[in-house]
């Protein structure tokens, strides 16, 4: 059974910093792209961090420069530490293993709220 188990979400101010973890089980994080997907109220949810198998990240620009995917083989889990968080990135993160539709995961979302 495979389970993608976030945390790490909670409330911070504006130029914060949170880090989300995403612990693995049943599958092998560092075999797959895996990646973090975030959806605020009334929005569609969006991905915003990827990272390859072969460990290779990539970013939409809104987060650029502020947000880091990562991942600890050791661990089995994914990483997606967050600084100078701004309101506009309040919303559910979800992490996601990817895959055919038959084989692909998602954890049950971790909620970020940025405010003062």
């Amino acid at each position: 059974q495979v389970q993608l188990v976030e945390s790490g979400g909670g409330l911070v101010q504006p130029g914060g910093s949170l880090r989300l973890s995403c612990a693995a089980s049943g599958i092998i994080v560092s075999r797959r792209d895996m990646g973090w997907y975030r959806q605020a109220p009334g929005k569609q949810r969006d991905l915003v961090a990827h990272i390859s198998s072969g460990g290779t990240t990539n970013y939409v620009d809104a987060i650029k420069g502020r947000f880091t995917i990562s991942r600890d083989d050791a661990k089995n889990t994914v990483y997606l530490q967050m600084n100078s968080l701004k309101p506009e990135d309040t919303a559910v993160y979800y992490c996601k293993a990817f895959g055919p539709p038959f084989d692909a995961y998602w954890g049950q979302g971790t909620q970020v709220t940025v405010s003062s």
